[in-house]
């Protein structure tokens, strides 16, 4: 009972360590001053300067548009390489694992100027592009983390027994293979998003025009602008609304699998 009770404080500090700078930034982005030394009064001012900043809107939707674009690609790489992961030969299995995990493990500023020299001596420009390659690349990786799991937990009769009933390569990955792996893609789409929305690094190295994250870097050097608060808001809860859905589709996902796993029986 006590470890019960001590366990849950401990998890309430820990909750409250992370969630408490970010409060505090969204309270002070509804405060009239020009900093945040003290709260004045309630206003929206800065939410419509942000509003009224067309260039920064544009680099959000920019950003967005990346991450999305990104997070499509290597969500679609990252489960077609789980898949050939799985059904390689143990050996071969273990190293694709390690040479998979070092990018996980890697600092962002290694991979980023490995990309930086990549570019620069294929003589690629720096730009969207360049931005978009590096984001799928570091996102692949943790889509096939997600999805592997799936993978080892599926049973393999359901394939050998749409095979059996006549069902063609397609029909088996669509119908059967697919299904079952959908909560692991999904865990690895939303993964590989909030990584590139929240990517500095990397994008700092090769990218030929602003993200959201290089221009909040650039305005913070510059001093406390209550515009980023309200910009910060604004994803925060565009990011927990991401994690509502997430959590509704896999929901929704398991209880179709149970019911599946129901009629099986």
């Amino acid at each position: 009972m006590k470890k019960t009770i001590w366990g849950r404080v401990y998890f309430g500090l820990v909750l409250l360590i992370i969630y408490l700078p970010i409060f505090y930034l969204i309270y002070f982005s509804f405060s009239s001053g020009s900093s945040m030394d003290h709260f004045r009064h309630f206003t929206w001012e800065h939410y419509q300067t942000l509003f009224a900043d067309k260039r920064l809107l544009a680099i959000l939707l920019e950003t967005i548009m990346l991450a999305l674009l990104s997070s499509l690609a290597a969500t679609a790489l990252g489960t077609f390489g789980a898949i050939a992961i799985q059904r390689s030969k143990e050996a071969y299995r273990k190293i694709l694992l390690s040479f998979n995990n070092i990018l996980i493990v890697s600092p962002d500023v290694i991979i980023g100027a490995s990309f930086l020299i990549l570019f620069t001596a294929l003589g690629f420009s720096l730009g969207f592009a360049s931005v978009l390659l590096s984001h799928i690349a570091f996102s692949v990786p943790i889509v096939v983390l997600m999805v592997l799991p799936k993978l080892k937990e599926m049973d393999n009769s359901l394939i050998d027994a749409a095979r059996d009933l006549g069902a063609n390569n397609y029909q088996v990955f669509s119908q059967v293979l697919l299904p079952a792996l959908t909560p692991g893609i999904l865990s690895g789409f939303f993964m590989a998003l909030t990584y590139s929305l929240d990517d500095f690094a990397v994008t700092f190295f090769v990218t030929g025009f602003t993200t959201l994250s290089v221009e909040i870097y650039s305005r913070a050097r510059q001093g406390i602008d209550l515009e980023v608060n309200a910009l910060s808001t604004i994803i925060f809860f565009f990011v927990l609304l991401l994690v509502g859905v997430y959590y509704f589709l896999t929901k929704r996902q398991g209880k179709k699998a149970n019911r599946l796993g129901g009629l099986l029986r």
